[in-house]
């Protein structure tokens, strides 16, 4: 996984206006089918963990993970960041191949 990589793209999507960010904001995308990925960090919670997978795979959307809050946030360019939905296709996709 090249780091940089991976954070410049989220935070190119941020600039885009193609990134939410928050538990619940995340949960209401995946919802209305527009989250097309959900970037997850490794120290959320096990009560956040469970609630975004669970509703992730109900919903068929993919949730790939990253090292800590920190480094979340530090790529979107805000303070730290547990889980943040990408809702374009093409960003989405990108991610996933740097990621997995």
């Amino acid at each position: 996984m090249n780091q940089t990589q991976w954070m410049s793209l989220l935070g190119l999507a941020n600039r885009a206006r193609k990134l939410i960010s928050g538990e619940e904001l995340v949960i209401k995308e995946v919802r209305n089918g527009k989250a097309k990925l959900v970037v997850l960090s490794n120290d959320a919670s096990n009560n956040t963990e469970k609630k975004i997978t669970d509703k992730c795979s109900y919903y068929n959307v993919p949730v790939v993970k990253v090292e800590d809050r920190n480094q979340l946030g530090h790529a979107i360019g805000k303070d730290a960041r547990v889980v943040i939905a990408v809702l374009d296709e093409g960003f989405a996709k990108k991610l996933r191949t740097l990621l997995d």
